[in-house]
């Protein structure tokens, strides 16, 4: 395993230059993409705005929060607690060449206005043919909210923090577009019953989704089979919020060795996906809270109906191990599976065929805006090329009416009949 901490402070990680050599071009504005389908992403990113936290901490712990700061070699820094974290815009390139692709830009003026200001984001939704969008945080509080809260010793300093996210979240970045943003939250993960609270609270406050850990354990944090989350779980599944594990969520890459070339990484990314659900399938979370909704953001979806076919060749070894049979449940692993989880996909056009085997109700797809993976602005194009072949009524469930029933998010009617009506 690789830290994501690791990965982005390596200039060797990918061609693009850094530091004084570095170049910086945007590419021509480019033009309103036809649409042919309503769509809902439910996996694109925020780059936290400078101005995030101001005025949203208690007078005195604001000289503590984060704040950004200009660095004696040109480039911008966010401060925190006397830590620096230099990474402002992690991946946030779209709109420049894939040439001068990596986990910077270094500055908010290097970016897509769109990466950082609602009002740019929603022009670059529209540009897409996107009409609504559920957003995680970037590498400021980490996506899952881990850095804000590990990075300081402050307790105090970190729980206003988070608060703070959040409420900037729905106040200003959801809260400007209501219908075209979908409330995702930062959890608390220094205790599992005032995360339950804040789940609840922010429940009543409209927020529909909290991402999470894939593996807490990897942050340090207590594991998914310890029964360390049940209040955060338990106050996840009455409110219908979604947990989202978005991969990289437990601070880390899956890799080989150490002198693996970053293909390696590139290519793995998504295998964090599978082994978080296979992880939360057995930990016991979706038996116990039958109505939990999980949902795997970024994962793919090319590895499920595979999944699928191992978990029915192991109902063979229950009597063996115990644990299917020591929960309780009366479902097969795989249909469990089929239940609780939600898959999400960007580019995945051998594995749409296979949408009946995976659940057809439960594929949903992304852009991720504005990361090196995003379809910007040619999601509605790719989206065509991966599944225009299928039934509508299927085309209908993974562009945006799955969506829509997970997050209650709803799409008015003129726009689900027509997606040039927004």
């Amino acid at each position: 395993m690789k830290s994501i901490d690791e990965l982005s402070s390596d200039p060797s990680f990918t061609t693009a230059k850094v530091g004084a050599e570095r170049t910086v071009t945007f590419l021509p504005e480019p033009p309103r993409a036809h649409r042919r389908y309503t769509v809902i992403s439910v996996d694109d990113h925020i780059v936290e705005p400078p101005d995030t936290f101001a005025g949203r901490v208690a007078r005195s712990l604001a000289d503590r929060a984060p704040r950004v700061v200009e660095t004696d070699n040109g480039g911008q820094t966010w401060i925190y607690d006397g830590a620096s974290l230099p990474n402002v815009g992690f991946n946030a390139v779209v709109g420049r060449p894939v040439s001068e692709y990596g986990f910077e830009p270094a500055r908010f003026d290097e970016m897509r206005r769109g990466a950082w200001d609602i009002h740019e984001r929603i022009k670059d939704m529209d540009l897409n043919g996107v009409y609504a969008s559920l957003n995680f945080p970037s590498f400021l509080p980490g996506f899952a909210g881990q850095r804000l809260q590990l990075t300081t010793k402050d307790r105090d300093l970190a729980l206003a923090s988070v608060r703070a996210w959040n409420d900037w979240h729905h106040e200003v970045w959801a809260g400007s577009y209501p219908q075209r943003i979908i409330g995702c939250q930062l959890p608390w993960l220094l205790d599992p019953k005032l995360a339950a609270t804040m789940i609840y609270q922010n429940a009543e406050r409209g927020f529909r989704a909290v991402t999470f850990s894939e593996n807490p354990a990897m942050l340090g944090l207590p594991t998914i089979h310890s029964g360390h989350w049940d209040p955060f779980i338990a106050a996840c599944a009455e409110t219908g919020t979604v947990v989202n594990l978005h991969i990289g969520s437990s601070g880390s890459a899956p890799s080989t060795t150490d002198d693996a070339p970053p293909d390696v990484q590139g290519v793995l990314f998504f295998a964090y996906a599978i082994s978080a659900a296979v992880d939360w399938l057995y930990s016991g979370l979706p038996s116990r809270f039958p109505e939990l909704k999980i949902c795997l953001s970024e994962g793919g979806i090319g590895w499920v109906a595979g999944l699928l076919d191992r978990l029915d060749h192991m109902l063979s070894y229950h009597e063996m191990y115990g644990t299917w049979r020591a929960l309780g449940e009366t479902l097969s692993p795989a249909e469990v599976l089929q239940r609780n989880f939600w898959f999400c996909a960007v580019e995945d056009q051998s594995s749409f065929c296979q949408h009946e085997r995976i659940g057809t109700d439960h594929i949903m797809l992304e852009a991720d805006y504005p990361h090196c993976d995003s379809t910007w602005p040619n999601t509605q194009r790719v989206i065509h090329e991966q599944i225009g072949g299928l039934p509508p009524e299927v085309i209908r469930k993974l562009t945006w009416e799955n969506a829509s029933r997970l997050y209650q998010h709803p799409v008015p009617e003129a726009v689900q009949r027509d997606p040039d009506a927004f």
